[in-house]
């Protein structure tokens, strides 16, 4: 026998907490822990108006922007609608199960405004870097270095030609924010190589095909860590060519040492970061043991010998060659003193022609020249510095925990969602970059430091 239908009678009152409905185990109940977010407002009083009607809280803007990174929520139209809906979101956000969600056009306006000129968000990550290093999860000693490529929001079928640069009729924010950066280390001051391409509605995105697949429009995204946890002290987005991400290391080593007085031991990197500068820079500037595998062009392949083969005599400024005679810079007195840098930051050591010709070696050296000449920099020495550190055993375990860097973008374009840019211009990048990291960071101190679950009453 069929039931009656029955329609629930609706209630004069309601007892409901938006405590008792999210779960203990929920993620966001071991991230609320460590979202101190009470220095904010007094951060962002300045570029508020004391006049007027009361905006929108700026803590709720932030906490969900925090849940959307968390959970790759890559709409903010998308996260508004989450958070009406999600009671789990709304308890994070402290919204109640009446208070109004904001439309999603409020985060453009703040972004492009109050948060761009605070600096908000770069205070955000520092805060979260700072409760890291108070919950003793940054040893300080190790560091890592790597930078990803991320796509940038251009389409790869509107782009312009690189040789004419962009039309004159072009104009939007990304372009602004491009103008501004032409002379800046990590963006347009990076290379003076004109680009094959370039998008007209981002044009600091770099032309690149470095997967090895179809060229497209990007950023670098440039990551410093901590290898104890795999804590992110810093991060940094830039151009995607090289030489802007060595610049990037730089900027994010000396950041995190005047800000949170961290000054790393030694550094792990892969070959992109051994240049003779690059190691000149952190053995001689900063004292840093770079754990980072050499740029070496010397070896030859010919069979004949390299100069690795040749031993440099410090005292006396030469190299000797396998039958034991003498290179030299010079073979006779000048006058006038020459310059201590050669113009290409290269010394040249020849040896004596006669010497070669009686060599019996010289089918090995140089079968194909009169004498023998090798080069050497004049960053040699903090290339010979990582040569050293590459025999030790320290520096197998440096390869090793290296590899953390590269789980964290991992992490970050398959977990968090962020394998493409939907922001434009170097800002928009650097916004993005930033709340991912402070993300990341947020879901390693709940995953390192469980939360403390309270016994069921009997």
């Amino acid at each position: 026998m069929m039931g009656e239908r029955r329609v629930d009678q609706a209630a004069l009152f309601y007892t409901f907490s938006l405590e008792d409905h999210v779960p203990a185990n929920h993620l966001l109940r071991s991230i609320d822990r460590f979202v101190e977010l009470e220095g904010l407002r007094a951060h962002l009083a300045p570029f508020y108006s004391a006049i007027g009607r009361p905006s929108i809280d700026p803590e709720l803007l932030i906490r969900m922007l925090l849940v959307g990174y968390c959970f790759g929520i890559r709409s903010e139209r998308r996260l508004c609608e989450e958070v009406h809906l999600n009671l789990a979101y709304r308890w994070f956000c402290r919204l109640g199960l009446e208070g109004a969600v904001p439309d999603h056009s409020t985060f453009s306006k703040n972004r492009h405004g109050r948060f761009r000129e605070s600096d908000l968000l770069r205070q955000l990550f520092d805060m979260v870097l700072r409760r890291c290093m108070s919950e003793g999860l940054v040893g300080g000693e190790g560091f890592a270095v790597d930078a990803s490529l991320i796509k940038a929001e251009a389409n790869r079928e509107r782009s312009v030609p690189g040789d004419p640069g962009l039309p004159p009729e072009a104009s939007s924010r990304a372009i602004d924010e491009y103008l501004a950066v032409l002379d800046d280390a990590a963006f347009g001051g990076a290379t003076p190589v004109t680009p094959k391409f370039i998008s007209p509605v981002d044009p600091a995105a770099r032309w690149t095909a470095a997967n090895k697949g179809p060229a497209f429009f990007a950023y670098a995204t440039n990551y410093l860590i901590d290898l104890e946890h795999a804590v992110i002290v810093d991060v940094e987005a830039s151009t995607a060519v090289r030489p802007a991400e060595l610049t990037a290391a730089r900027t994010m080593i000396e950041r995190v040492r005047d800000r949170h007085d961290l000054h790393p031991d030694r550094l792990a990197a892969d070959t992109a970061y051994g240049s003779a500068e690059m190691l000149e820079w952190l053995v001689n500037d900063q004292g840093i043991a770079p754990h980072i595998p050499i740029i070496d062009k010397s070896g030859r392949t010919d069979g004949t010998f390299s100069r690795a083969d040749f031993t440099y005599d410090r005292a006396a400024d030469l190299y000797r060659c396998p039958g034991g005679k003498e290179l030299k810079q010079y073979r006779r007195a000048f006058r006038a003193d020459h310059p201590d840098t050669p113009p290409d930051d290269t010394y040249r050591y020849r040896a004596s022609k006669i010497d070669c010709d009686a060599c019996a070696l010289k089918p090995e050296c140089c079968p194909n020249g009169p004498a023998r000449k090798v080069t050497r920099s004049i960053h040699e020495d903090a290339r010979d510095v990582a040569r050293d550190i590459a025999r030790a055993d320290a520096y197998v375990t440096s390869r090793r925990e290296r590899k953390k860097v590269e789980m964290l973008f991992a992490h970050l374009k398959r977990i968090l969602r962020l394998d493409r840019l939907r922001l434009r211009g170097p800002c928009g990048a650097r916004d993005e970059f930033l709340l991912a990291a402070t993300a990341q960071n947020l879901r390693k101190m709940a995953r390192l430091i469980p939360l403390q679950i309270a016994p069921a009453p009997a």
